[in-house]
């Protein structure tokens, strides 16, 4: 059970949770640091890898939520107006 009957969290699973934080904070801050470190050719590297990273990234996750039906309601909305005329074909 993570909590008792009045919602308090037990306070190993609150050391968990800080403790688990506190490794991915301490990741981050190591990241930040080697990026700022980065000579200016393996930043504009690192700059080229990232942004192609985050492209899959974000196509992955439309991918997802267009399969989950999370768009249906953009996408019917969209076409509405477009059949209105509130657009035209490029």
């Amino acid at each position: 059970m993570l909590a008792d009957a009045g919602g308090h969290v037990a306070l190993d699973v609150q050391f968990k949770i800080r403790s688990t934080w506190d490794t991915i904070m301490s990741e981050l801050q190591t990241l930040e640091k080697n990026i700022e470190r980065l000579s200016p050719d393996d930043l504009k590297k690192f700059r080229a890898w990232f942004a192609e990273f985050d492209a899959r990234v974000w196509d992955a996750q439309i991918e997802a939520d267009s399969k989950a039906g999370k768009l249906d309601a953009l996408v019917a909305e969209t076409l509405a107006e477009h059949a209105t005329g509130k657009s035209r074909e490029l």
